[in-house]
């Protein structure tokens, strides 16, 4: 059983500009994060509520929702640039072999 495959750089090319467009929204949403990271909910002031807000706070903060949306925009540029090398190194390596059939060609 033959197991072929075919890399089609358009197709790449699609899905790196979906991903730099998800790494753009990404970013909206990280701002987002920590922006209400930062808020100090309005509870009122009574032990409880303050004891509330400081766990919401923490929950939104770096260790918590906060943190959860960086490291997926982490994960996000980091797939995009993978993929972005595989693309070029793939292109770049078609194009030595297509030169190199050509060449052999020629003699």
């Amino acid at each position: 059983m033959s197991r072929d495959y075919q890399v089609s750089p358009e197709l790449l090319g699609e899905r790196i500009t979906t991903l730099t467009r998800l790494a753009d929204l990404t970013g909206d949403l990280v701002a987002t994060a920590d922006r209400l990271a930062e808020r100090q909910p309005m509870l009122g002031t009574a032990p409880p509520a303050v004891e509330l807000a400081r766990r919401l706070r923490a929950a939104a903060g770096q260790s918590g929702l906060a943190g959860e949306v960086h490291a997926a925009e982490r994960e996000v540029a980091e797939f995009r640039s993978t993929l972005t090398e595989v693309s070029a190194d793939y292109t770049n390596r078609d194009a030595d072999a297509e030169q190199a059939v050509r060449d052999a060609g020629d003699r």
